[in-house]
């Protein structure tokens, strides 16, 4: 399951106007057409885009009547967070080693050399 969740808001992410409207939203919830304005495309091309990011978990938008704000839900990064600092780490554990091998290769040379 987390993987699908994953997989979606990754793949909603993809797209700059999604991202840029996730950025936008990060510094305060929007209305529609708010997040529209900046855009060269028309309110039916927004709501769809707002779709994917809700269906991936990315935004919310309250129920009731129009005007509704449309709400960053941070808690889906934990969930990217997560899967990134697993291969963060990773990462570093094999330049850890990659370093300590080439300072032991170096001190073997230096050794050598004298």
């Amino acid at each position: 399951m987390a993987a699908d969740a994953l997989s979606r808001v990754f793949s909603a992410l993809a797209d700059p106007t999604r991202r840029d409207m996730v950025s936008r939203l990060a510094a305060g919830d929007a209305t529609v057409n708010q997040l529209a304005e900046p855009y060269p495309m028309s309110l039916q091309a927004v709501y769809k885009h707002l779709k994917v990011l809700e269906e991936a978990g990315v935004v919310s938008r309250p129920p009731g009547p129009q005007p509704r704000p449309v709400r960053l839900d941070a808690e889906i990064f934990d969930l990217m967070d997560s899967w990134i600092e697993r291969y963060r780490r990773q990462a570093e554990e094999r330049h850890r080693r990659l370093d300590a091998i080439l300072a032991e290769m170096n001190e073997q040379q230096e050794g050598s050399a004298a």
